[in-house]
């Protein structure tokens, strides 16, 4: 039976957090010398190695004769076109900007799962939630005015198609046999995919050169070791021990601390209707992941 969070749980999700809100202000650190679509095919293929190689180790023979073979597909291609609009995006906007609206996948997959499973309906509490996160979005794009370019808008909408291929990618791993399979077998799904289709993309486009020096190849070392491996096993097993509806909540840190990362490590701009903009997504969305936890606190209040 999962338990409510305690001391444990909510230090390693602050960690969690500033590991994720960090991440793509390290993509841009070293843009100049990886380009991003090229660091972010270059982590999940690493990655896939070691999580191909973890699950050969556990299922020998049997590693794709178990059903999740063709939604692993599936829930690879969702995932390596998600990083595909993260990857071109950041081309064209802000860090901080492109963390907020990749943290607008709750909603999406809140639509998605309601529409599939009956036991999965929105309640009144996340349709508020669902209506104030695309008020946010809404006024993100539209307000800027002439302070935002045409071609910020445009990355700022790949992050959004971004936040959207996450929000499918639940829905696909909730209803198919992944849902039962082993966190590191799903990911391994995802990673390798990834990486196979963003370093074909990159070596398309020409960008499929590094240059290795040291700041480089310890920022690779961290965005694959660090934010690829470790963060993802740690979410998965806390996923196993806590309530999902407490962890979520926490989870919203991250574009918290990416937009803070954005503006103090790489000196980015905040426009006025952006800074509104993100506070109601942000708000909309722990509206809906939040949903049952506010239902058990106005229950206990009400006893």
């Amino acid at each position: 039976m999962r338990k409510p969070l305690d001391l444990l749980a909510v230090t390693l999700m602050i960690a969690l957090c500033v590991c994720w809100g960090f991440t793509q202000i390290a993509v841009k650190l070293i843009a100049d010398d990886v380009t991003p679509m090229m660091q972010m095919g270059l982590r999940s293929a690493l990655a896939a190695m070691v999580l191909g190689a973890l699950t050969l180790w556990r299922d020998r023979r049997g590693m794709f004769t178990d059903g999740t073979l063709r939604p692993g597909l599936l829930v690879g291609l969702l995932f390596a076109v998600e990083f595909l609009f993260i990857a071109q995006g950041l081309t064209l906007t802000s860090a901080s900007h492109m963390v907020v609206f990749i943290y607008s996948a709750p909603i999406f997959s809140a639509l998605g799962l309601a529409l599939r499973f009956r036991e999965e309906r929105l309640s009144p509490w996340q349709w508020a939630g669902v209506l104030l996160a695309f008020g946010g979005i809404a006024l993100s794009f539209l307000g800027g005015g002439e302070t935002v370019s045409p071609t910020m808008l445009l990355g700022d909408a790949l992050g959004l198609l971004a936040g959207l291929s996450w929000g499918l990618t639940t829905v696909a791993i909730r209803g198919s046999r992944l849902s039962d399979a082993p966190a590191v077998k799903t990911l391994f799904y995802q990673v390798a995919f990834a990486g196979v289709m963003l370093m074909g993309v990159a070596a398309w486009n020409g960008e499929f050169r590094v240059n290795p020096t040291p700041a480089v190849i310890l920022n690779l070392g961290y965005q694959t070791v660090i934010v690829t491996l470790i963060t993802y096993v740690v979410w998965f097993w806390l996923l196993t021990k806590y309530l999902a509806s407490r962890l979520s909540i926490l989870s919203f840190l991250t574009p918290l601390f990416g937009v803070v990362f954005g503006v103090a490590v790489l000196h980015e701009p905040l426009e006025p209707s952006f800074v509104v903009g993100a506070v109601l997504v942000l708000a909309g969305v722990s509206l809906v992941s939040g949903a049952e936890f506010l239902r058990d606190r106005f229950a206990k209040a009400a006893a």
